[in-house]
């Protein structure tokens, strides 16, 4: 290939020299960063300080600031959704959220979207997304575990990565994804697997997706369910969703108060984070039974990260769903959603073995 800085038909014609630089600029991705909030705006009083911080306390404005090499990758555009703790994530910022990357999307100038993201829920919301995108373009979360303000902040790294990832031809049709510490994870099966370290995310069902390497990006795997432009589930008329709640099962988990508590306080359905293999006291699963007679809608997961739940013939008999590989949190999402398509246990049953 010829040395473009030896050709004198370039560089000693400066209109020419101006073309080129336009037309490379046009060919780069256009993203669209829409920020919530999360550790990765978090700030502290002390660098030393990972711990104690305040969540959401930094603008879109300054976290495209501290990490100016982003403006070599794409043309980047920020817009602030929201700024909180994700452990005070809502539906109402998770159905805005959802209508703003569908209205992005559709615009042919926009390449992809990264939503920055506090961890807690991140894997709950990428899942939401995951669902109810309409979009084959690529759509990345990314966090931080460690505060902007701290000596080893890993928010800028992940942001560049996220921005790459999101800028990347090849990330077309995976998805929703989930980038960081330098891994890529389908939304479909990433969680967070660890309290404070920066590798704290993972996909134990399937591994991770792919890596991304000085703004270079290789993929392993795919998410084999239906997702995005595959999925059924639409949000684009809804102001509200479902009122769906998780309960946790354990030793001696004898009286049941909460699920009929929930119950008639307006949940429409239960997600059972149950012992082992989605196992369920015996007095809890008798109140269940009673609450599903007048309408409850149960899914049985397990309190254990890890493995594949299945109701067992007498109680999918009973009306029982099993979450399949879906943890606590995330067969919340599918039920949920399950929810704005029908009230019939065995058709989310057939929802749940689908996604």
């Amino acid at each position: 290939m010829q040395d473009q800085s030896q050709n004198p038909a370039i560089s000693q014609n400066p209109s020419t020299t101006a073309q080129i630089a336009q037309s490379t600029s046009a060919k780069r991705a256009t993203i669209v960063i829409l920020a919530t909030g999360g550790t990765i705006a978090g700030a502290s009083d002390s660098a030393l300080k990972t711990t104690g911080y305040k969540a959401g306390a930094i603008g879109v404005e300054a976290l495209i600031g501290a990490v100016p090499e982003i403006k070599k990758l794409a043309n980047i555009t920020g817009e602030q959704i929201a700024n909180i703790d994700s452990a005070d994530m809502s539906d109402e910022i998770w159905l805005k959220l959802a209508k703003r990357v569908n209205a992005l999307l559709i615009d042919s100038s926009v390449d992809g979207v990264v939503i920055t993201h506090g961890t807690d829920t991140m894997e709950e919301s990428a899942f939401f997304l995951h669902l109810v995108a309409k979009s084959d373009k690529p759509i990345v979360f990314v966090g931080a575990m460690r505060p902007a303000t701290a000596l080893s902040a890993d928010g800028p790294k992940n942001l560049y990565n996220a921005i790459a990832l999101a800028a990347s031809p090849e990330s077309k049709g995976k998805g929703v994804m989930v980038m960081m510490n330098d891994r890529i994870q389908s939304a479909r099966y990433v969680s967070k697997l660890h309290t404070l370290n920066t590798q704290a995310f993972g996909s134990p069902a399937s591994g991770d997706m792919g890596y991304v390497l000085d703004s270079k990006v290789v993929f392993y795997t795919m998410p084999t369910k239906p997702h995005t432009l595959e999925s059924e589930f639409d949000v684009s008329a809804l102001d509200s969703l479902p009122k769906v709640d998780i309960l946790y099962s354990y030793a001696n988990d004898g009286l049941a108060v909460a699920a009929q508590a929930l119950f008639h306080h307006g949940t429409k359905a239960l997600v059972i984070a149950g012992m082992g293999a989605g196992s369920i006291h015996k007095s809890h699963k008798t109140m269940l039974k009673k609450l599903m007679a007048q309408g409850l809608i149960v899914v049985q997961s397990s309190r254990i990260n890890n493995g594949f739940i299945s109701a067992n013939e007498e109680d999918s008999g009973l009306g029982f769903i099993g979450s399949g590989d879906l943890n606590p949190q995330k067969a919340r999402v599918l039920l949920l959603l399950a929810l704005t398509q029908t009230n019939s246990p065995a058709q989310i049953a057939a929802i749940f073995n689908k996604y």
